[in-house]
């Protein structure tokens, strides 16, 4: 449900605690020797079948039982197959699984811990179980009908999905976007296992080239002979606070004596929910953002993080967190309510909108990253800019919340001037009159 937040009183109090103007969260921000960070476990997870083996790996997977998985189920193939998930290997099973839900972590060989905060599983249905019956490895076929992967030295597990809701979001409450689609109607079963996928997954919308592997966004920032890398994430346009914090957190690592720090922009680019911005449009928007001249396009790197979204918090912020560690990432830029949502029941925002950076602060296995909190900006209406919110003068400031965005593109009514570059502003207001005319067409 569309929500209103007032940030204004809270937003000083933020700034004291966590020392927003002048310090980072997290591991030392001390300019160090010009390598990236190490992925969770030393080496990334590549479970990509290599073409001297694929005509081999595609024969043994005709002769096994196939399962049929979801669109979901695939984004996760894609994320676990490209190490973002390392050192996970494949489908979680029970122990892995237990680990994730209870303590965030994984417990790697060598004693020490990676952050998983997330659940990454595979659940299956009766049938499909009694289909299995006592084999070892399975096929797994995609929405499409082609094979996809080999899970093998499975492992099948009760699903209490009830347990898993109510630790993954805090609530049970109905409405949850990610329980609908992917949980409520899901099989009463886990299977887990080692992954080897086929080929690599693609999705043939015009947007592969974006979909960089940690493998590949390593690559680009040592071409770029990048010495640190900060990543933010978002499901949402870029507006020119969002700039006005990349360009500044820049400014702030050079002055740090970073010599080339490098963005990372990377929307998500699984699934999200009915009322978000589509990917193929909020990617037209930040082309325009980049061509504009908003951010660099000599120091930012723009690709998509695979990952489904849950909408859950504190707890989910710290997949996105570790996610891009494995990228390359030692800082990351965290804001209000993280991969937070509006309660599905309550008129109230589901989670404290100031726990998600406190809690990556603290989170085990995130020791290694700087956590970044994102300092309020607002329309500075003495500036006709977006400007860092003053606590001194609150009043020369607007808040424009995303529901007054996304009222001010269905309407064709510009936004301040100086809140948006142009085109992107034009991408959003051509999405909302596509869905308006779509609304119209369709309707009785």
């Amino acid at each position: 449900m569309p929500r209103e937040r007032d940030v204004t009183p809270r937003v000083a109090e933020i700034d004291r605690v966590l020392e927003v103007n002048g310090a980072f969260l997290g591991a030392s921000a001390k300019p160090a020797a010009a390598e990236l960070i190490e992925p969770d476990g030393g080496a990334l997870v590549d479970l990509l079948v290599p073409d001297s083996k694929a005509a081999e790996k595609e024969s043994e997977a005709r002769g096994l039982v196939q399962v049929k998985i979801g669109q979901i189920d695939l984004e996760w193939i894609h994320v676990v197959s490209e190490g973002w998930a390392s050192p996970l290997k494949g489908f979680m099973r029970q122990a892995e699984y237990l680990q994730a839900l209870h303590f965030n972590s994984l417990r790697m060989p060598n004693g020490l811990l990676a952050n998983m905060s997330i659940p990454i599983v595979l659940a299956i249905d009766d049938e499909q179980k009694e289909s299995i019956g006592n084999a070892s490895s399975v096929t797994l076929v995609g929405p499409q009908g082609d094979m996809v992967a080999i899970l093998s030295n499975i492992e099948i597990y009760k699903h209490n999905k009830e347990e898993r809701i109510a630790r993954t979001w805090g609530t049970t409450a109905p409405g949850l976007p990610y329980v609908d689609e992917s949980i409520t109607n899901a099989g009463n079963w886990l299977i887990g296992g080692d992954l080897e996928v086929l080929k690599r997954v693609k999705y043939n919308d015009g947007l592969d080239h974006y979909r960089l592997s940690p493998m590949e966004l390593r690559a680009e920032f040592a071409r770029r002979k990048a010495d640190a890398v900060f990543a933010f994430q978002l499901r949402n346009p870029v507006h020119n606070g969002h700039a006005l914090l990349m360009t500044d957190t820049r400014r702030r690592l050079l002055e740090m004596g970073y010599k080339n720090p490098i963005l990372l922009l990377h929307p998500l680019g699984g699934f999200t929910k009915a009322d978000d911005v589509p990917l193929e449009w909020r990617m037209r928007q930040h082309d325009e953002v980049l061509k504009a001249g908003v951010l660099d396009p000599e120091t930012t790197v723009v690709a998509i993080f695979p990952s489904p979204m849950h909408y859950a918090g504190p707890t989910e912020v710290q997949w996105h967190a570790k996610a891009r560690i494995n990228a390359g990432a030692n800082f990351y830029i965290v804001g209000r309510d993280p991969a937070g949502m509006g309660h599905p029941i309550e008129k109230r925002d589901l989670y404290d909108a100031d726990h998600g950076k406190l809690v990556l602060s603290m989170a085990p296995g995130l020791e290694r990253l700087n956590i970044l909190p994102f300092r309020v900006a607002a329309y500075d209406k003495t500036k006709s800019k977006m400007a860092f919110f003053d606590p001194s003068r609150p009043q020369d400031f607007v808040f424009i919340s995303g529901t007054k965005m996304r009222n001010f593109a269905k309407s064709g009514e510009s936004p301040p001037d100086g809140f948006m570059c142009p085109g992107g502003w034009k991408v959003l207001v051509e999405y909302y009159q596509s869905k308006a005319k779509e609304a119209t067409a369709t309707s009785p």
